[in-house]
């Protein structure tokens, strides 16, 4: 049976998608066409070192519903799961410049990588200063040899969460590029799905699951996992996303985490609300603190169901950096 979705030309999705953005929240951010961005409405304002970042497009709220006061200046937007090109990163960064420099907040895949670089060349030559931060937080992927490494996931809302604060209270951007390293360095994500995700216009999902299975380990480009898992009672999966996670951070007694649960596009809120009630459960037994939590869909994969979780070792300057105001589409305190 075709998969039914709200959309009129599949060709025309992203930018029908980002005009809709822009007329919802014309306050906050401003919708250029060609090429395609968005920009903060205020971005006039000079005197701030300004944060970029993008991707494909399919991951929303990321990046586009993270533009507003606290976090990005811009974000670029790609096609479905494909990076956005060069020309449009360059556009962007010159738009959002605001005097003190630009981080470009870059997740960990080769398109991404590759045209970031090249955008950062670029404005580099029109005199604009420019430091990059690669996200790199997913341990399914951790000592591949295929591939540019580790995959970038949900820790980039961390990323741009606590250096958009920072930039905001006036921090340079050898400063805010520092806290983001900090970040990723802190940071590690583990997924599963309990069904993938359908292209737009497309029929069949991404890949099919048997009953009773789950994939573990999946990437957010409808990308298969490290392996297949009975399906089980959320109190047991979680700790299996976990356990490794904290390992591989070598969480101890008495240490805290910001944690994330992240719904992948399909997810229902109560699903959510349930893993992070287990997730408490299990660091809770490890005498691993949770200093802050975000629970919800922030980093999607299209209309995949399942979740992912990521712990960020937290310290008092990112706890506070994470409580300063915020105010973007998808995110507000």
């Amino acid at each position: 049976m075709p998969v039914r979705q709200l959309i009129n030309d599949p060709d025309e999705f992203v930018s029908e998608a980002l005009q809709g953005l822009q007329r919802a929240h014309p306050h906050l951010l401003r919708h250029n066409p060609d090429p395609a961005y968005l920009v903060r409405a205020d971005a006039g304002r000079r005197d701030k070192v300004a944060l970029v970042s993008g991707g494909g497009s399919g991951h929303e709220p990321l990046h586009t519903g993270f533009v507003g006061v606290g976090m990005l200046d811009a974000a670029v937007p790609g096609a479905v799961f494909a990076s956005p090109t060069a020309y449009q990163i360059r556009a962007a960064v010159e738009a959002a410049h605001r005097g003190r420099g630009v981080l470009l907040v870059v997740k960990n895949y080769t398109g991404d990588v590759l045209n970031f670089s090249i955008a950062a060349e670029l404005v580099a030559d029109d005199g604009i200063e420019v430091e990059t931060v690669l996200v790199d937080d997913d341990l399914a992927t951790d000592g591949h040899d295929e591939g540019p490494g580790r995959r970038g996931t949900a820790a980039v809302v961390a990323v741009e969460k606590i250096c958009g604060a920072a930039a905001e209270r006036g921090a340079g951007l050898a400063e805010v590029a520092g806290l983001g390293r900090r970040v990723v360095d802190s940071a590690r994500t583990m997924a599963l799905a309990l069904e993938s995700c359908t292209h737009p216009g497309q029929s069949r999902r991404s890949f099919d699951l048997p009953d009773g299975e789950i994939e573990f380990g999946v990437g957010i480009h409808g990308e298969r996992g490290i392996g297949r898992r009975p399906l089980a009672p959320v109190r047991e999966l979680v700790p299996e996303l976990a356990r490794p996670v904290v390992d591989a951070l070598g969480l101890r007694r008495g240490e805290s985490v910001l944690a994330i649960v992240n719904g992948l596009g399909a997810t229902h809120a109560l699903e959510l609300s349930v893993a992070h009630r287990e997730l408490t459960e299990f660091l809770d037994g490890q005498g691993i603190h949770v200093a802050r939590s975000l629970v919800g869909p922030y980093v999607t994969s299209l209309d995949m169901r399942g979740c992912s979780i990521t712990l960020v070792r937290a310290d008092d300057e990112f706890v506070d950096l994470w409580d300063a105001p915020v105010r973007t589409p998808a995110l507000t305190w």
